[in-house]
């Protein structure tokens, strides 16, 4: 498999800041987006991701865990763009992630994951121990119900998928709302999970000026609320059935 460390990236969602994509081998079969509505399937990151995988950009994981190690301290910096965490497809390797959670150390890295972690205790307790070491890792859920059973294992903080409505509307790349009409629109549908649990759209999503480096929630291991990404991509029909 092969890791990519890009120092300073273009990605307009994620803000110049350091940035990785996985080799695709590295996403779990527990993902229900896995061929089946992934956002990183759409250009032009699936050409990047393409590169990755192919060994045509990026190196080995020893080598990647070396460039996380050698990151300035303190620094913001977002694992996986496109992919997971080191493992098979069932089983998260333990040893690797302990090896960049400990490269991440002095560091404000954060990451995603859809690896199995209800049903897979060592999963489970892989990403706990990750996340206790300083390097954060969110729980990937697929829909809200999901992010309330994720919520309850209480090993690390929330990300989930949300149902196409929560998108701001745009048409190549032109908002179609303006911003009072989005949170009006925003008003009508549910705030809260059917836990109760409270959620927030991720800014960057719906605001020009916020991006992963100027906001850095994601990062944030102590926070209450759930980071919600409304389903985006060329496939977002598919993966807003799966929110939905």
């Amino acid at each position: 498999m092969y890791f990519y460390l890009n120092p300073k990236s273009a990605n307009k969602k994620t803000g110049k800041m350091p940035v990785s994509t996985s080799d695709r081998n590295t996403c779990p079969d527990s993902c229900p987006f896995k061929n089946n509505g992934c956002y990183a399937e759409g250009y032009p990151l699936k050409g990047r991701w393409d590169e990755v995988t192919d060994g045509k950009r990026g190196g080995l994981f020893s080598d990647f865990v070396n460039q996380v190690s050698a990151l300035p301290a303190n620094i913001l910096w977002r694992h996986n763009q496109a992919g997971d965490l080191p493992g098979d497809g069932k089983n998260i390797d333990r040893g690797g992630l302990l090896a960049l959670a400990g490269a991440n150390a002095g560091k404000r890295g954060f990451t995603f994951s859809h690896y199995d972690v209800e049903t897979n205790k060592h999963n489970r307790a892989a990403i706990a121990t990750a996340n206790a070491k300083g390097f954060t890792i969110n729980l990937s859920a697929n829909n809200l119900d999901h992010a309330d059973k994720l919520t309850d294992l209480d090993i690390g903080p929330v990300a989930t998928v949300l149902p196409i409505e929560y998108e701001r509307q745009s048409k190549k790349g032109v908002w179609q709302e303006t911003m009072h009409e989005y949170r009006e629109r925003l008003k009508t549908l549910p705030e809260t999970t059917p836990d109760k649990n409270k959620f927030a759209v991720c800014p960057a999503t719906y605001r020009d000026d916020v991006t992963c480096k100027t906001c850095g929630l994601c990062q944030k291991q102590s926070r209450k609320v759930i980071v919600g990404f409304p389903a985006h991509g060329n496939s977002k029909k598919k993966a807003s059935a799966v929110a939905s």
